[in-house]
């Protein structure tokens, strides 16, 4: 393993010198073990910081599998059902014809609500309480489990308020009493305290391009959001909490969070069971598409060129976070240069191939 730690070092140290990284890290977890702990270049050219291993860096859709574990440690203690409609937790989300969209709906993008709501901006989006009544007054475009439409911001409360509801705290607590402390660490946050002192990388994409709506025509991250990078460097955007896409972490604490998924745990640590995980990862097939259209269990996306049996989630801009429970890898990637140049997949690529 000593092995894949110099060539993961070698591979982005390459990629910075020559330009197709500016800040990464690496992180790799098997069987419970870290055999990759590699960083390079830097958090924050502006201020010539350069990055190390506890450096924070935003996520982005990385958290949305966060999140999900939140869900299946409650679900797994009795809190929640997942097939039981949000509203029996939240009811004033019942409105407009959403009576029947179940947690089971809204962990797999099936829950017909891929849009923003109406009459929110950036003021607006890391305000919880203002956030969750938008949402609750939303009116579905498609019917509960009719087809899988990725649900890139509105996620975060469909999923984020139940959990709130059922356990009266707030999900930055949730993050912190439910996966941090168990795992006594401190750089997995989706709400940046403002005590945090650690340094978090500056994001930047050279050729950034406006993203478009979904195949429904639905606005799931509209333009005010855009470009995402740049919302990512505010202060504001950083504090808030938005669970399916503000998430900051390091590549430690990414990985360390699928490593305790995982059947081996974590230093004695497993945050869910194994026949939880089991649930979690079953393929969720909406009724108005074909079965080979859905790569998504509960929360979590599943499958790639990685591994067949492979779990996690991507964020934008080449950020990931997956594990296998055959192999036993727990992987976790951050970086700041959003580029088509980025070597993410490659880095990926590279841990399958050098671990079977």
């Amino acid at each position: 393993m000593t092995d894949l730690q110099n060539h993961i070092q070698t591979l982005i140290q390459n990629a910075v010198d020559t330009g197709r990284e500016n800040g990464i890290q690496v992180a790799v977890y098997r069987k419970g073990k870290l055999v990759v702990d590699a960083w390079a270049g830097s958090a924050d050219p502006a201020a010539n910081l350069p990055v190390n291993g506890d450096t924070l860096f935003p996520v982005f859709s990385c958290s949305k599998a966060v999140a999900a574990t939140v869900i299946h440690i409650l679900a797994e203690r009795g809190l929640l059902d997942y097939d039981a409609p949000i509203a029996r937790y939240w009811p004033e989300f019942a409105q407009n014809g959403k009576a029947e969209i179940t947690l089971r709906h809204a962990l797999a993008h099936t829950a017909g609500l891929p849009q923003m709501p109406e009459g929110v901006g950036l003021k607006e989006i890391g305000q919880w309480d203002v956030m969750c009544d938008a949402v609750s007054r939303m009116k579905p475009i498609s019917k509960p489990g009719e087809r899988q439409e990725y649900h890139a911001i509105s996620f975060s409360w469909l999923v984020g308020e139940v959990a709130c509801r059922v356990t009266g705290i707030s999900f930055p607590q949730l993050i912190e009493e439910e996966i941090c402390r168990p795992l006594k660490r401190n750089d997995i946050f989706i709400g940046l305290p403002n005590d945090i002192a650690t340094p978090v990388a500056i994001l930047s994409e050279p050729d950034v391009k406006p993203m478009l709506p979904g195949p429904s025509g639905a606005d799931s991250v509209p333009a005010w959001i855009q470009p995402l990078h740049e919302w990512m460097n505010l202060d504001d955007a950083r504090r808030g909490c938005i669970p399916a896409s503000n998430g900051i972490m390091s590549a430690r604490g990414l990985a360390a969070h699928y490593a305790a998924l995982l059947p081996d745990g974590l230093n004695g640590i497993r945050l869910i069971s194994p026949e939880r995980l089991a649930i979690a990862t079953e393929k969720q097939i909406p009724w108005g598409q074909q079965e080979e259209y859905a790569s998504r269990g509960l929360g979590y996306a599943l499958g790639d060129a990685f591994s067949a049996t492979r779990f996690g989630h991507g964020g934008y801009g080449g950020s990931n976070g997956l594990a296998d429970p055959v192999t036993g890898l727990a992987v976790g990637i951050t970086k700041n240069l959003y580029s088509a140049q980025g070597i993410h997949e490659e880095l990926i690529a590279t841990i399958r191939a050098n671990v079977q």
